[in-house]
């Protein structure tokens, strides 16, 4: 049995993947505890960090609801994360020796889990792999914690990024459609009520929502299917619609707070305990969010949308499309391109993508490289037998010249292994045979199983082999999306960047662009009327003046608003259950209609040492130049 000092194991709970759990006893008082481990003797920093995490996290929540944790203490490599020992057994493995399709149960435990999410919100953490296996019951008690706090936030928001289903934080099985990172949204405190409802719905049904062997199948239901409705299952028709409403793939139409919720639930629960039966009735009445929250989805940008997803659907048919989406900074050119996430999921396409930068004009082909390296780690994240076969085709098409790609993309060695040095060529040739070389590389990724979408940010300051390269990729490759964005107002007609368009056009290849306009007034109207919750016309006042201010600028808008929250002329009312603007107080700032000078007063609102840092980098930047 394992041997970690001041303690005496007795049992083992649980072996996983990563984790062991062992329940014991510590010797200095007898107290029962449970000791997690980390199962890999050589632990990787990521893994000492989350273990170091659920402490950190977990130790400040001082709530029976949450398992409590006494200490972390090193353990040979690792450490090892010593909590209290209640008698609990997971909520999974109680399900199956007790079904939970007696509802009564089930609401009475889904009551004390609302209280669990409410503290969370209340200490603004994100635990983002709520599931049954992270809730611990004791059988003789019904006493309920949650446990695992490894990959919780205390950030109120995050931002995931696209990566593969097989590193993606939390279990893929009960995971949020923003948190796969194909969503274009910012993960927020919502995550957990999706994932919430995943577990609802399993422990009325006894089955999980969506099954799939395939992981990015099972992204791709989160996405966008529907489950079989609850009714199916002889499940009241206000419990089934309370879990849809908390499995909605919009964060935004699920419930907004704990305490709503669990008013619906306890109303279920007084119905069945009054008349053994529940009535249906409309809910979340009472569901009310004092956060100031912005929406992440697109305001007016429904029509640009469309035309970018037609035509991914003609290039996973094959074609090769160019799309350029052009407007002034901060007008959503990047937010309506990453709305192509989501069909690529159903084609199991690949999305990458790149910046160029204003100063560093002199490196070539960095936002090719940038994208090119970011899919070299999807594809490490594959299986054994899948980078496997992408060793083979990567070797057929780079031939022994391998090395001239790995020279720009050091992770393809990681695939491809150590390739011999390429015969050395200089000027004109060594660039034709580069993209070439490059040209074959890419036909890699742009087969019908798998379409490419290459997005290209910044076009504007694009060098001019990259260019080149992106003319000669739009000429002999299929199943290619190439997607670029730029600043409209940076350019003429003699750029090097319009140039190389009309030599595109000239070869009979169709270049759409995408003009990104102003939000309208009635567009700014809606996105404030959903930021406070209220009535378009109790919301009109305030966005008039926010579309002056801004002159409709999307980016603009919502900094607008957040400095009007941050000044507290926007604040919650209780009594009204919506976000209230003291307009008249607004006006009275005068604030300027100046967005550059708006972001400017916004920057030296910060903190001295962020100023501080600001102008350092400042300084670093133009040295670089």
């Amino acid at each position: 049995m394992l041997t970690i000092p001041g303690y005496q194991v007795s049992e083992e709970l649980y072996n996983g993947s990563r984790t062991l759990v062992y329940r014991g006893y510590r010797e200095t008082d007898s107290l029962r505890v449970v000791i997690k481990l980390l199962k890999n003797p050589y632990p990787s920093f990521s893994e000492l960090v989350q273990f170091r995490n659920q402490y950190t996290i977990a130790r400040n929540l001082n709530s029976p609801l949450i398992i409590q944790t006494y200490s972390l203490i090193t353990y040979q490599n690792g450490y090892a994360l010593v909590m209290e020992d209640f008698g609990g057994i997971s909520l999974k493995e109680w399900g199956t020796r007790k079904s939970l399709r007696n509802i009564t149960d089930f609401l009475q435990i889904a009551i004390v889990l609302c209280n669990t999410l409410d503290i969370l919100y209340r200490d603004r953490i994100i635990h983002k792999d709520i599931k049954p296996g992270n809730i611990l019951i004791n059988p003789e008690t019904k006493q309920i914690k949650l446990i695992d706090f490894s990959i919780a936030s205390l950030l109120p928001r995050e931002t995931q990024t696209l990566i593969s289903p097989n590193v993606l934080e939390g279990t893929l099985a009960y995971i949020s459609p923003e948190q796969t990172g194909r969503m274009n949204r910012g993960i927020d405190y919502r995550t957990d009520f999706y994932s919430l409802g995943v577990s609802f719905y399993e422990l009325l049904t006894g089955e999980l929502p969506f099954q799939s062997k395939d992981m990015m199948e099972l992204v791709h239901c989160h996405i966008a299917k529907q489950p079989v409705p609850l009714e199916i299952f002889k499940i009241p028709k206000s419990i089934s619609d309370i879990v849809m409403k908390l499995m909605a793939k919009n964060a935004e139409e699920r419930y907004q707070s704990a305490l709503g919720l669990k008013y619906d639930l306890e109303n279920c629960l007084t119905q069945l305990q009054s008349t053994g039966k529940i009535e249906s009735f409309p809910i979340a009445q009472t569901d009310v969010c004092d956060r100031f929250i912005i929406p992440d989805k697109l305001y007016g940008r429904e029509t640009e949308v469309e035309t970018l997803l037609q035509a991914f659907e003609r290039v996973s048919k094959g074609a090769t499309e160019m799309m350029l989406v052009a407007g002034f900074s901060g007008i959503g050119k990047t937010a309506v391109v990453n709305e192509v996430h989501k069909p690529i999921v159903r084609q199991r396409g690949y999305f990458i993508k790149g910046k160029y930068d204003q100063f560093q004009r002199n490196i070539p082909f960095s936002a090719f490289v940038q994208a090119f390296r970011d899919l070299m780690g999807q594809l490490l994240t594959e299986s054994d037998t899948q980078i496997q076969e992408w060793k083979s085709r990567l070797l057929e098409a780079v031939g022994e010249n391998g090395q001239v790609i790995i020279e720009v993309i050091p992770e393809l060695k990681r695939i491809i292994g150590i390739q011999p040095p390429a015969p050395e060529l200089l000027g004109t040739a060594a660039q034709n045979r580069f993209n070439l070389l490059f040209q074959k590389f890419t036909q890699v990724f742009t087969i019908a199983e798998h379409p490419l979408v290459i997005f290209l940010d910044d076009l504007q300051w694009a060098d001019s082999a990259s260019l080149k390269l992106m003319q000669l990729l739009m000429t002999d490759t299929e199943h290619l999306f190439i997607i670029g964005a730029y600043r409209d107002n940076e350019v003429n007609p003699v750029h090097p960047l319009m140039l190389t368009l009309s030599e595109i056009e000239k070869a009979l290849f169709t270049i759409n662009t995408i003009t990104l306009a102003p939000l309208s007034q009635v567009q700014v109207n809606y996105l404030v009327t959903d930021t406070l919750k209220c009535s378009e016309n109790v919301a009109l006042p305030l966005s008039l003046l926010v579309s002056q201010k801004t002159q409709g600028n999307p980016f603009f808008a919502t900094q607008f608003l957040k400095a009007l929250h941050q000044d507290e002329l926007i604040e919650f009312s209780f009594e009204s259950g919506c976000w209230e603007c003291d307009i008249t107080r607004v006006t009275q700032e005068a604030l300027t209609d100046d967005v550059v000078a708006f972001m400017a007063f916004q920057l030296r609102r910060l903190p001295p040492s962020t100023q501080n840092v600001l102008q350092l980098l400042l300084v670093l930047v133009i040295s670089l130049i």
